[in-house]
Protein backbone atom coordinates (compact mmCIF):
# COMPACT_ATOMS: atom_id res chain seq x y z
CA UNK A 1 0.00 0.00 0.00
CA UNK A 2 1.28 3.44 -0.93
CA UNK A 3 1.55 6.09 1.82
CA UNK A 4 -0.57 9.23 1.58
CA UNK A 5 0.48 12.27 -0.46
CA UNK A 6 1.69 15.43 1.26
CA UNK A 7 -0.76 18.32 0.91
CA UNK A 8 1.82 21.05 1.58
CA UNK A 9 5.63 21.27 1.82
CA UNK A 10 5.51 20.98 5.66
CA UNK A 11 4.34 17.77 7.33
CA UNK A 12 5.43 14.74 9.34
CA UNK A 13 6.34 11.34 7.89
CA UNK A 14 5.47 9.21 10.91
CA UNK A 15 6.53 5.61 11.54
CA UNK A 16 8.94 5.66 8.63
CA UNK A 17 11.66 3.07 8.06
CA UNK A 18 15.08 4.30 6.93
CA UNK A 19 18.32 2.47 6.14
CA UNK A 20 21.34 3.68 8.11
CA UNK A 21 23.48 3.55 4.93
CA UNK A 22 21.29 6.18 3.29
CA UNK A 23 21.03 8.69 6.14
CA UNK A 24 23.84 11.05 7.15
CA UNK A 25 24.43 11.20 10.91
CA UNK A 26 21.46 9.00 11.83
CA UNK A 27 20.92 9.29 15.58
CA UNK A 28 18.14 6.69 15.70
CA UNK A 29 19.37 3.16 16.55
CA UNK A 30 19.21 0.71 13.66
CA UNK A 31 18.71 -3.03 13.95
CA UNK A 32 19.14 -6.23 11.95
CA UNK A 33 21.48 -7.09 9.11
CA UNK A 34 19.77 -4.47 6.93
CA UNK A 35 20.43 -1.80 9.60
CA UNK A 36 16.93 -0.34 9.45
CA UNK A 37 15.55 2.22 11.90
CA UNK A 38 11.97 3.29 12.63
CA UNK A 39 11.67 7.05 12.90
CA UNK A 40 9.62 10.19 12.35
CA UNK A 41 10.82 12.61 9.70
CA UNK A 42 9.65 16.22 9.89
CA UNK A 43 9.60 18.21 6.66
CA UNK A 44 9.37 21.99 6.94
CA UNK A 45 9.31 24.35 3.95
CA UNK A 46 10.54 21.59 1.68
CA UNK A 47 13.55 20.63 3.82
CA UNK A 48 14.15 17.84 6.31
CA UNK A 49 13.79 19.57 9.64
CA UNK A 50 14.26 16.64 12.03
CA UNK A 51 14.71 12.87 12.17
CA UNK A 52 13.76 11.34 15.52
CA UNK A 53 12.70 7.96 16.95
CA UNK A 54 9.12 7.12 16.04
CA UNK A 55 6.85 8.59 18.74
CA UNK A 56 3.66 6.76 17.85
CA UNK A 57 1.30 9.66 18.77
CA UNK A 58 1.47 13.04 17.03
CA UNK A 59 -1.25 15.31 18.39
CA UNK A 60 -1.09 18.84 16.99
CA UNK A 61 1.66 17.97 14.52
CA UNK A 62 -0.14 19.34 11.45
CA UNK A 63 -0.47 16.93 8.53
CA UNK A 64 0.76 13.50 9.59
CA UNK A 65 1.44 10.89 6.93
CA UNK A 66 1.57 7.49 8.56
CA UNK A 67 4.18 5.49 6.65
CA UNK A 68 3.11 2.30 8.44
CA UNK A 69 6.79 1.28 8.59
CA UNK A 70 7.25 1.90 4.87
CA UNK A 71 10.70 2.83 3.59
CA UNK A 72 11.86 6.38 2.93
CA UNK A 73 14.73 6.49 0.43
CA UNK A 74 16.74 9.39 -1.01
CA UNK A 75 16.15 10.22 -4.64
CA UNK A 76 18.43 7.97 -6.66
CA UNK A 77 21.80 8.66 -8.29
CA UNK A 78 22.47 6.97 -11.67
CA UNK A 79 26.17 7.31 -12.43
CA UNK A 80 26.51 5.64 -15.86
CA UNK A 81 23.88 6.25 -18.54
CA UNK A 82 23.65 7.09 -22.26
CA UNK A 83 20.71 9.45 -22.62
CA UNK A 84 21.78 10.41 -26.15
CA UNK A 85 21.37 6.80 -27.36
CA UNK A 86 18.12 6.01 -25.54
CA UNK A 87 14.99 4.80 -27.35
CA UNK A 88 16.49 4.15 -30.80
CA UNK A 89 15.90 0.37 -30.65
CA UNK A 90 12.41 0.49 -32.26
CA UNK A 91 13.77 2.12 -35.43
CA UNK A 92 17.20 0.46 -35.47
CA UNK A 93 17.14 -2.94 -33.77
CA UNK A 94 20.29 -4.97 -34.12
CA UNK A 95 20.08 -8.46 -35.53
CA UNK A 96 21.99 -10.61 -33.06
CA UNK A 97 22.25 -8.90 -29.64
CA UNK A 98 26.05 -8.89 -29.58
CA UNK A 99 28.39 -6.09 -28.60
CA UNK A 100 29.89 -5.87 -32.09
CA UNK A 101 26.42 -5.77 -33.57
CA UNK A 102 25.40 -3.00 -31.20
CA UNK A 103 28.40 -0.82 -32.06
CA UNK A 104 27.78 -1.16 -35.79
CA UNK A 105 24.04 -0.56 -35.49
CA UNK A 106 24.38 2.49 -33.24
CA UNK A 107 27.06 3.95 -35.52
CA UNK A 108 24.79 3.64 -38.55
CA UNK A 109 21.83 5.14 -36.71
CA UNK A 110 23.96 8.00 -35.36
CA UNK A 111 25.27 8.90 -38.81
CA UNK A 112 21.79 8.86 -40.33
CA UNK A 113 19.43 10.16 -37.66
CA UNK A 114 21.07 12.00 -34.76
CA UNK A 115 20.03 15.55 -35.50
CA UNK A 116 19.51 18.10 -32.74
CA UNK A 117 15.74 17.58 -32.90
CA UNK A 118 16.04 13.79 -32.78
CA UNK A 119 18.44 13.71 -29.83
CA UNK A 120 16.42 16.32 -27.94
CA UNK A 121 13.18 14.33 -28.16
CA UNK A 122 14.84 11.15 -26.99
CA UNK A 123 16.82 12.83 -24.19
CA UNK A 124 13.66 14.49 -22.88
CA UNK A 125 11.78 11.18 -23.00
CA UNK A 126 14.36 9.23 -21.00
CA UNK A 127 14.81 12.05 -18.47
CA UNK A 128 11.05 12.10 -17.85
CA UNK A 129 11.22 8.35 -17.23
CA UNK A 130 14.09 8.71 -14.74
CA UNK A 131 12.39 11.63 -12.97
CA UNK A 132 9.14 9.73 -12.61
CA UNK A 133 10.94 6.72 -11.12
CA UNK A 134 12.70 8.87 -8.51
CA UNK A 135 16.16 9.63 -9.89
CA UNK A 136 17.54 13.04 -8.98
CA UNK A 137 21.11 12.90 -10.32
CA UNK A 138 22.52 11.44 -13.55
CA UNK A 139 25.95 11.15 -15.14
CA UNK A 140 25.59 10.50 -18.86
CA UNK A 141 28.14 9.55 -21.50
CA UNK A 142 27.78 11.47 -24.77
CA UNK A 143 29.01 10.09 -28.08
CA UNK A 144 31.80 12.49 -29.09
CA UNK A 145 32.73 11.35 -32.56
CA UNK A 146 32.98 13.53 -35.66
CA UNK A 147 30.11 15.94 -36.22
CA UNK A 148 28.12 14.49 -33.34
CA UNK A 149 30.22 16.35 -30.77
CA UNK A 150 29.01 19.71 -32.08
CA UNK A 151 25.40 18.49 -32.13
CA UNK A 152 25.03 16.70 -28.81
CA UNK A 153 27.11 18.79 -26.39
CA UNK A 154 25.38 22.17 -26.92
CA UNK A 155 22.06 20.34 -26.81
CA UNK A 156 23.02 18.63 -23.57
CA UNK A 157 23.85 22.03 -22.10
CA UNK A 158 20.35 23.24 -22.98
CA UNK A 159 18.76 20.13 -21.47
CA UNK A 160 20.84 20.51 -18.31
CA UNK A 161 19.48 24.04 -17.87
CA UNK A 162 15.89 22.96 -18.61
CA UNK A 163 16.07 20.14 -16.06
CA UNK A 164 17.85 22.09 -13.31
CA UNK A 165 15.90 21.68 -10.07
CA UNK A 166 14.47 18.34 -11.20
CA UNK A 167 17.50 16.25 -12.23
CA UNK A 168 21.14 17.33 -11.86
CA UNK A 169 23.11 16.25 -14.95
CA UNK A 170 26.82 15.69 -15.55
CA UNK A 171 28.23 14.90 -19.04
CA UNK A 172 31.10 12.57 -19.98
CA UNK A 173 32.73 12.36 -23.41
CA UNK A 174 32.73 8.98 -25.14
CA UNK A 175 35.24 8.31 -27.93
CA UNK A 176 37.84 5.63 -28.72
CA UNK A 177 40.98 6.55 -26.77
CA UNK A 178 43.09 5.82 -29.83
CA UNK A 179 41.92 9.23 -31.12
CA UNK A 180 44.58 10.63 -28.77
CA UNK A 181 47.18 8.97 -31.03
CA UNK A 182 45.54 8.66 -34.45
CA UNK A 183 43.53 11.90 -34.60
CA UNK A 184 45.12 14.47 -32.32
CA UNK A 185 43.10 17.36 -33.76
CA UNK A 186 39.81 15.64 -32.97
CA UNK A 187 41.10 14.63 -29.53
CA UNK A 188 42.05 18.23 -28.68
CA UNK A 189 38.64 19.39 -29.89
CA UNK A 190 36.91 16.87 -27.62
CA UNK A 191 38.98 17.97 -24.63
CA UNK A 192 38.11 21.60 -25.34
CA UNK A 193 34.43 20.68 -25.54
CA UNK A 194 34.54 18.86 -22.20
CA UNK A 195 36.22 21.86 -20.60
CA UNK A 196 33.73 24.31 -22.13
CA UNK A 197 30.72 22.42 -20.81
CA UNK A 198 32.13 21.43 -17.43
CA UNK A 199 32.20 17.70 -18.08
CA UNK A 200 34.27 14.61 -17.40
CA UNK A 201 36.84 13.31 -19.90
CA UNK A 202 35.91 9.75 -20.81
CA UNK A 203 36.90 7.29 -23.49
CA UNK A 204 36.55 3.74 -24.75
CA UNK A 205 39.62 1.52 -24.42
CA UNK A 206 40.55 -1.11 -26.97
CA UNK A 207 37.96 -3.89 -26.96
CA UNK A 208 39.30 -7.38 -26.36
CA UNK A 209 42.83 -6.64 -27.51
CA UNK A 210 45.96 -7.16 -25.43
CA UNK A 211 47.55 -3.95 -24.14
CA UNK A 212 50.27 -2.50 -26.34
CA UNK A 213 52.42 0.60 -26.71
CA UNK A 214 49.66 2.44 -28.56
CA UNK A 215 47.21 1.98 -25.69
CA UNK A 216 49.79 3.17 -23.18
CA UNK A 217 50.55 6.26 -25.26
CA UNK A 218 46.85 7.03 -25.70
CA UNK A 219 46.22 6.70 -21.97
CA UNK A 220 49.18 8.93 -21.17
CA UNK A 221 47.82 11.65 -23.43
CA UNK A 222 44.32 11.34 -21.98
CA UNK A 223 45.63 11.55 -18.41
CA UNK A 224 47.89 14.48 -19.23
CA UNK A 225 45.00 16.37 -20.84
CA UNK A 226 42.78 15.70 -17.82
CA UNK A 227 45.49 16.86 -15.44
CA UNK A 228 46.14 20.02 -17.46
CA UNK A 229 42.50 21.10 -17.27
CA UNK A 230 41.55 19.68 -13.86
CA UNK A 231 39.16 17.07 -15.31
CA UNK A 232 38.04 13.77 -13.82
CA UNK A 233 38.20 10.61 -15.96
CA UNK A 234 35.61 7.94 -16.73
CA UNK A 235 36.51 5.03 -19.05
CA UNK A 236 34.54 2.26 -20.73
CA UNK A 237 36.88 -0.61 -19.92
CA UNK A 238 37.31 -4.27 -20.94
CA UNK A 239 33.67 -4.79 -21.88
CA UNK A 240 34.26 -8.24 -23.34
CA UNK A 241 34.90 -11.87 -22.53
CA UNK A 242 38.38 -11.76 -24.01
CA UNK A 243 41.17 -13.05 -21.74
CA UNK A 244 43.44 -10.53 -23.48
CA UNK A 245 41.44 -7.47 -22.43
CA UNK A 246 43.64 -5.87 -19.77
CA UNK A 247 42.99 -2.16 -20.18
CA UNK A 248 41.95 -1.79 -16.54
CA UNK A 249 45.43 -2.61 -15.28
CA UNK A 250 46.99 -0.19 -17.77
CA UNK A 251 44.64 2.60 -16.67
CA UNK A 252 45.61 2.01 -13.04
CA UNK A 253 49.29 1.93 -13.95
CA UNK A 254 48.97 5.21 -15.86
CA UNK A 255 47.13 6.87 -12.98
CA UNK A 256 49.96 5.87 -10.65
CA UNK A 257 52.75 6.79 -13.05
CA UNK A 258 51.31 10.25 -13.73
CA UNK A 259 50.41 10.82 -10.05
CA UNK A 260 46.95 11.83 -11.25
CA UNK A 261 45.01 13.79 -8.61
CA UNK A 262 41.51 13.62 -10.07
CA UNK A 263 38.91 10.88 -9.80
CA UNK A 264 39.26 7.90 -12.14
CA UNK A 265 36.24 5.72 -12.87
CA UNK A 266 36.16 2.54 -14.95
CA UNK A 267 32.87 1.13 -16.16
CA UNK A 268 32.05 -2.48 -17.11
CA UNK A 269 35.38 -4.29 -16.43
CA UNK A 270 33.72 -7.56 -17.45
CA UNK A 271 36.94 -9.36 -18.40
CA UNK A 272 38.32 -9.00 -14.87
CA UNK A 273 35.92 -11.70 -13.70
CA UNK A 274 37.44 -14.20 -16.15
CA UNK A 275 41.09 -13.75 -15.20
CA UNK A 276 42.85 -16.31 -13.04
CA UNK A 277 42.79 -15.65 -9.29
CA UNK A 278 46.39 -14.41 -9.15
CA UNK A 279 45.99 -11.99 -12.07
CA UNK A 280 42.66 -10.70 -10.78
CA UNK A 281 44.08 -10.10 -7.31
CA UNK A 282 47.05 -8.23 -8.79
CA UNK A 283 44.83 -5.99 -10.92
CA UNK A 284 42.50 -5.26 -8.02
CA UNK A 285 45.47 -4.27 -5.88
CA UNK A 286 46.68 -1.84 -8.56
CA UNK A 287 43.17 -0.41 -8.93
CA UNK A 288 43.06 0.17 -5.19
CA UNK A 289 46.46 1.85 -5.21
CA UNK A 290 45.27 4.16 -7.97
CA UNK A 291 42.16 5.10 -5.94
CA UNK A 292 39.87 4.14 -8.80
CA UNK A 293 36.13 3.50 -8.75
CA UNK A 294 34.47 0.61 -10.59
CA UNK A 295 30.93 0.76 -12.00
CA UNK A 296 29.21 -2.45 -13.06
CA UNK A 297 26.28 -2.33 -15.50
CA UNK A 298 24.63 -5.65 -14.70
CA UNK A 299 21.54 -5.58 -16.88
CA UNK A 300 23.29 -4.39 -20.04
CA UNK A 301 26.22 -6.75 -19.64
CA UNK A 302 23.99 -9.74 -18.92
CA UNK A 303 22.26 -8.87 -22.20
CA UNK A 304 25.42 -8.51 -24.31
CA UNK A 305 28.11 -10.75 -22.86
CA UNK A 306 28.60 -14.40 -23.86
CA UNK A 307 25.80 -14.24 -26.41
CA UNK A 308 25.84 -16.65 -29.33
CA UNK A 309 22.98 -17.89 -31.47
CA UNK A 310 21.57 -21.22 -30.29
CA UNK A 311 23.88 -21.34 -27.23
CA UNK A 312 22.98 -20.69 -23.61
CA UNK A 313 25.33 -18.12 -21.98
CA UNK A 314 27.84 -19.55 -19.52
CA UNK A 315 28.62 -16.47 -17.43
CA UNK A 316 26.97 -13.32 -16.13
CA UNK A 317 29.20 -10.72 -17.73
CA UNK A 318 29.64 -8.58 -14.62
CA UNK A 319 32.71 -7.27 -12.79
CA UNK A 320 33.83 -9.05 -9.57
CA UNK A 321 32.35 -6.44 -7.22
CA UNK A 322 32.61 -8.56 -4.06
CA UNK A 323 36.37 -8.94 -4.45
CA UNK A 324 36.82 -5.28 -5.37
CA UNK A 325 34.71 -4.12 -2.43
CA UNK A 326 36.58 -6.39 -0.02
CA UNK A 327 39.82 -4.77 -1.22
CA UNK A 328 38.47 -1.30 -0.42
CA UNK A 329 37.76 -0.26 -4.01
CA UNK A 330 34.56 1.85 -4.30
CA UNK A 331 32.03 -0.06 -6.40
CA UNK A 332 28.54 0.69 -7.67
CA UNK A 333 25.95 -0.27 -10.27
CA UNK A 334 24.06 1.88 -12.77
CA UNK A 335 21.52 1.72 -15.61
CA UNK A 336 23.74 2.07 -18.69
CA UNK A 337 21.72 1.94 -21.93
CA UNK A 338 17.94 2.04 -22.36
CA UNK A 339 16.08 0.63 -25.36
CA UNK A 340 18.96 0.85 -27.79
CA UNK A 341 21.07 -1.82 -29.53
CA UNK A 342 23.37 -2.17 -26.51
CA UNK A 343 20.41 -2.99 -24.24
CA UNK A 344 16.97 -3.40 -25.74
CA UNK A 345 15.09 -2.80 -22.47
CA UNK A 346 15.23 -0.64 -19.35
CA UNK A 347 13.62 2.61 -18.23
CA UNK A 348 16.30 4.44 -16.19
CA UNK A 349 14.76 3.12 -12.98
CA UNK A 350 17.53 2.75 -10.39
CA UNK A 351 15.28 0.73 -8.12
CA UNK A 352 14.94 -1.83 -10.92
CA UNK A 353 18.70 -1.72 -11.47
CA UNK A 354 19.47 -2.41 -7.83
CA UNK A 355 16.80 -5.11 -7.61
CA UNK A 356 18.23 -6.95 -10.60
CA UNK A 357 21.82 -6.33 -9.50
CA UNK A 358 21.02 -8.02 -6.18
CA UNK A 359 20.02 -11.17 -8.06
CA UNK A 360 22.80 -11.05 -10.66
CA UNK A 361 25.67 -10.11 -8.33
CA UNK A 362 24.42 -11.82 -5.15
CA UNK A 363 24.21 -8.72 -2.98
CA UNK A 364 21.81 -10.59 -0.70
CA UNK A 365 22.90 -12.81 2.22
CA UNK A 366 25.80 -10.43 2.85
CA UNK A 367 26.63 -7.85 5.48
CA UNK A 368 28.16 -5.31 3.07
CA UNK A 369 26.19 -2.02 2.74
CA UNK A 370 25.26 -2.57 -0.91
CA UNK A 371 22.19 -0.34 -0.55
CA UNK A 372 24.56 2.65 -0.69
CA UNK A 373 24.61 2.11 -4.45
CA UNK A 374 21.20 3.78 -4.71
CA UNK A 375 22.63 7.13 -3.67
CA UNK A 376 25.59 7.82 -1.38
CA UNK A 377 28.16 5.66 -3.23
CA UNK A 378 27.70 7.14 -6.73
CA UNK A 379 27.08 10.62 -5.34
CA UNK A 380 30.66 10.63 -4.02
CA UNK A 381 31.85 10.84 -7.65
CA UNK A 382 29.75 13.86 -8.51
CA UNK A 383 29.91 17.59 -7.76
CA UNK A 384 26.32 17.89 -6.48
CA UNK A 385 26.36 18.44 -2.73
CA UNK A 386 23.76 16.49 -0.79
CA UNK A 387 22.74 14.21 -3.67
CA UNK A 388 21.62 10.68 -2.84
CA UNK A 389 21.59 11.06 0.95
CA UNK A 390 18.92 11.83 3.53
CA UNK A 391 20.10 14.43 6.04
CA UNK A 392 18.67 17.05 8.36
CA UNK A 393 18.86 20.47 6.74
CA UNK A 394 18.83 19.15 3.17
CA UNK A 395 16.05 19.31 0.63
CA UNK A 396 13.36 16.69 1.15
CA UNK A 397 14.14 14.85 -2.09
CA UNK A 398 12.74 11.46 -1.20
CA UNK A 399 11.15 8.29 -2.54
CA UNK A 400 8.39 6.75 -0.40
CA UNK A 401 7.47 3.09 -0.82
CA UNK A 402 5.21 0.72 1.06
CA UNK A 403 7.97 -1.87 1.53
CA UNK A 404 8.85 -2.38 5.21
CA UNK A 405 12.07 -4.29 4.64
CA UNK A 406 14.77 -4.68 2.02
CA UNK A 407 13.33 -8.06 1.05
CA UNK A 408 9.95 -6.46 0.38
CA UNK A 409 11.64 -3.58 -1.47
CA UNK A 410 13.34 -6.01 -3.87
CA UNK A 411 10.40 -8.34 -4.38
CA UNK A 412 8.20 -6.11 -6.55
CA UNK A 413 8.55 -2.99 -8.72
CA UNK A 414 6.71 -0.60 -6.34
CA UNK A 415 5.13 1.22 -9.25
CA UNK A 416 2.99 3.15 -6.77
CA UNK A 417 6.02 4.81 -5.14
CA UNK A 418 5.75 8.51 -4.26
CA UNK A 419 8.54 10.84 -5.35
CA UNK A 420 9.13 14.07 -3.43
CA UNK A 421 11.14 17.01 -4.77
CA UNK A 422 11.73 19.76 -2.19
CA UNK A 423 9.06 18.10 -0.11
CA UNK A 424 6.35 18.15 -2.78
CA UNK A 425 4.99 15.08 -4.56
CA UNK A 426 5.56 15.09 -8.31
CA UNK A 427 3.13 13.86 -10.93
CA UNK A 428 4.45 10.41 -11.86
CA UNK A 429 3.03 10.09 -15.36
CA UNK A 430 5.52 8.03 -17.39
CA UNK A 431 5.75 9.24 -20.99
CA UNK A 432 3.83 7.18 -23.52
CA UNK A 433 5.95 5.29 -26.04
CA UNK A 434 3.59 6.59 -28.75
CA UNK A 435 5.39 9.94 -28.39
CA UNK A 436 8.35 8.36 -30.15
CA UNK A 437 6.41 7.00 -33.12
CA UNK A 438 7.48 9.89 -35.34
CA UNK A 439 11.14 8.99 -34.82
CA UNK A 440 10.75 5.51 -36.25
CA UNK A 441 11.49 5.41 -39.96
Amino acid sequence: MSPGHPETDSYLLANATVAAELVAGLAVPSTGTDRLALCDIRVAAGKIDAIAPAAGVHDGAGQVIDMQCGLVLPRFVDVHTHIDKGQIFPRTPQANGTHDGARATVGADRDKNWTTADVRRRMDFVLRCAFSHGTGTIRTHIDSIGKQTDISWPLFDEMRAEWRGRIALQPVSLFPVDFAVDDEAQFKSIVATVVRYGGVLGGLTFMGNPPDAKLDLALQRVFHAAAAYGLDLDFHTDESASPHARSLERIAATALATKFKGRVTAGHCCSLALQCDADRARVIERVGEARMTIVSLPMCNMYLQDRASGRTPRWRGVAPLHELDAAGVPVMVASDNTRDPFYAYGDLDMLEVFREATRILHFDHASRPWLRMLGPAPAALLPFEGAGTIAVGRSADLVLVGARSINELLSRPWSDRIVLVAGKAIERDLPNYAELDGLVS
